[in-house]
């Protein structure tokens, strides 16, 4: 059966997403929707260009993926989740705790999908938080100055790296998210892949570090609770994540996402990793 999707944010990732789903028989593009139109001005594909969003359900989507900004989630998540599955690209407006619970409950008879991201091993975590056994878990990411887009402090203070490394943010990963909403959706997905620890227990570190510019670092360490005998779980990951110069996503996400949107279906209501 063909899934027919709404796409929501037409940047790189975006533009990636559309031209995927265009090649793959199983699914049809229903609309794209971006705030400002400039870039649509040589598409192919001007009878999909949606112009208000407010009018989505006109298109009778299956599917609509944001890759946006958080506060599409804010505005529309609720009222998507009436109509449709939707898949969250922009996780971290996930760290208001009044709309996940409203978006827990919009999600009765869709799904709200997660996208993993960059964040390895994302189901195991979950299996583990979910059977108790997950103590802590913590998440660093580094990128160069030029592919963090912070807000706020964070933004005055990267403004000042210029050749050592430096760490922007270390503490719960609700305190990062409002001022690097572009650079720290990763952790927001450990957030929701960990409910036991959630935005106030899962630990981030946001790194600052010139010397990357071929790569984006994500390092994730996870323990378990001691046993008896005093032996626990421990697991490290480190992955490096080819990216240009600048950008916010690396190479490897963007082949990840669109396997998340291939795993955005047939799970029922709730809230799902993919």
């Amino acid at each position: 059966m063909v899934r027919k999707v709404g796409i929501i944010g037409y940047g790189n990732l975006g533009k990636f997403l559309v031209s995927k789903i265009y090649e793959n028989q199983n699914y049809e593009l229903v609309f794209v929707w971006n705030r400002t139109k400039e870039v649509f001005k040589e598409v192919d594909f001007q009878h999909l260009v949606l112009e208000d969003l407010n009018n989505f359900a006109s298109t009778k989507p299956d599917l609509i993926i944001e890759v946006a900004h958080p506060s599409i989630t804010k505005t529309y998540g609720v009222l998507i989740l009436k109509h449709c599955d939707y898949m969250i690209g922009s996780p971290t407006a996930l760290n208001d705790d009044e709309l996940l619970k409203d978006l827990r409950n919009a999600a009765n008879c869709h799904g709200l999908y997660v996208p993993s991201g960059a964040f390895w091993g994302g189901e195991d975590i979950q299996k583990l938080s979910e059977s108790g056994m997950l103590r802590s878990l913590s998440i660093t990411m580094k990128k160069h100055p030029l592919s963090l887009k912070l807000q706020g402090h964070l933004k005055d203070k990267n403004s000042k790296v210029i050749k050592d490394a430096i760490t922007l943010y270390h503490g719960p990963v609700r305190g990062v998210c409002s001022d690097a909403p572009n650079n720290t959706n990763t952790m927001a997905v450990a957030a929701i892949a960990a409910p036991n620890l959630g935005f106030d227990g899962v630990v981030g570190c946001l790194v600052s570090d010139p010397s990357l510019v071929n790569y984006h670092i994500v390092e994730i360490e996870a323990y378990g609770h001691p046993k008896a005998d005093g032996t626990f779980f421990h697991v490290h990951t480190v992955r490096k994540n080819p990216a240009a110069l600048g950008e916010v996503t690396g190479h490897a996400t963007f082949a990840a996402y669109f396997g998340s949107v291939k795993r955005a279906v047939g799970k029922g209501p709730g809230i799902h990793l993919c």
